[in-house]
C-alpha cells in the first residue's frame, strides 16, 4: 500500500509535518484576492442598493400616511364647524365612489384651504 496522498498536483509524502513550502504561486494567489475584492464590492453595491429601494419605499408608504392624515384632520375640523363631508356622507349612505374620484376631491380640498 502507498501511503502518499495526492494534494494540488503534489504528492505528499505522510511523513512530512510543519510549515508548507513558501513556493505557493504568488500570481494565482493576488488574482484570487484581486477577484475576492471584487465580488465583496459587487455584494457591498448590491446591499446598498437594496436598501436605498427599501428607503425610498418606505418614505412613499409615509408621504402616502401622511396625506390620509391630514384628510382624516380636514374631516375632524370639518365636523367641528357641522359640516359633514361628502366623502363621509357617501360612507353612510354605503354607496362607493371611485378612487379618482375621491382624489380629486381631496386634492381640490387641499387646494382649497392653501
Amino acid at each position: 500500500m502507498d501511503d502518499s496522498k495526492m494534494v494540488g498536483g503534489k504528492v505528499k509524502k505522510p511523513g512530512k509535518r510543519g510549515r508548507k513550502p513558501a513556493k505557493i504561486d504568488l500570481k494565482a494567489k493576488l488574482e484570487r484576492s484581486r477577484q475576492s475584492a471584487r465580488e465583496c464590492r459587487a455584494r457591498k453595491k448590491l446591499r446598498y442598493q437594496y436598501l436605498e429601494e427599501l428607503v425610498s419605499s418606505k418614505e412613499r408608504a409615509i408621504c402616502a400616511l401622511r396625506e390620509e392624515l391630514e384628510m382624516y384632520k380636514q374631516w375632524c375640523t370639518a365636523m367641528d364647524q357641522g359640516k359633514i363631508p361628502s366623502e363621509i356622507k357617501a360612507l353612510l349612505t354605503g354607496d362607493e365612489q371611485k378612487p379618482a374620484q375621491s382624489s380629486s376631491t381631496k386634492s381640490s380640498k387641499n387646494s382649497n384651504q392653501s
